[in-house]
């Protein structure tokens, strides 16, 4: 029989966190044996409960999951690190690595290579689904880029917005007319996280909707 997998989870979100620890729990070997809301809560959780497995979001309040992560690792501490987010952002991506992630899997993962990820982390490896091994092989490929320790994006003249590969590759289709939906299958991404994707171009370009996109795209020779 193998051996339990204890598995600490946590996610500000309560839905989020049940829905999860249901899909974990259906296999014999996995064992959720603590939740929580934030980074602390997550740091507070590995010492009380010495889990195998720490499966943390990076965006929740108090403190994130990737501060977390780290401070986990300053720590030496033995538990094997998860970051599960619906972010595929490069920089969150490096952050999280560097921060000593030993997995980043996205929300919209199936089941069955969820439990994969789990098993290969506990076992000391590394995994990384398909779309993150494609940031990480990029990153490595470009050594002109910064360290993987915190990645500062490039700030020349041509991305004075601060865009992500990403993002910008998502800026150039919105603006060629494509949907949320359409580029999602161009990229094989989920429509969720298309939406992130547009949403942080428009937070980062300070533009409120399409036109106002294009014009400041087209003034910055974006596209």
């Amino acid at each position: 029989m193998n051996q339990t997998t204890k598995i600490v989870l946590v996610d500000d979100h309560s839905l989020v966190r049940d829905g999860i620890r249901a899909l974990l729990e259906s296999e014999e070997d996995l064992e959720v044996i603590g939740e929580g809301a934030s980074g602390k809560e997550a740091l507070a959780l590995v010492d009380e409960k010495e889990p195998d497995v720490l499966i943390i979001d990076i965006r929740m309040p108090v403190m994130t999951g990737i501060e977390a992560v780290k401070e986990l690792k300053s720590r030496n501490s033995p538990v094997k690190s998860i970051i599960l987010s619906m972010h595929d952002s490069e920089e969150y991506i490096l952050q999280s690595v560097g921060a000593g992630a030993m997995g980043y899997l996205l929300k919209d993962t199936g089941k069955a290579e969820f439990i994969k990820a789990i098993h290969t982390v506990r076992d000391g490896g590394k995994y990384y689904s398909g779309d993150i091994s494609n940031v990480l092989v990029n990153h490595l490929l470009n050594p002109a880029k910064e360290g993987i320790e915190g990645p500062k994006r490039n700030k020349a003249a041509d991305n004075p917005f601060d865009l992500t590969n990403k993002e910008l590759q998502v800026l150039k289709l919105v603006l060629s007319g494509l949907t949320n939906k359409q580029i999602s299958e161009k990229l094989q991404n989920s429509k969720r996280t298309i939406e992130t994707h547009r949403f942080n171009l428009m937070r980062k370009m300070e533009v409120k909707n399409l036109i106002d996109l294009s014009k400041k795209a087209q003034e910055y020779n974006l596209v």
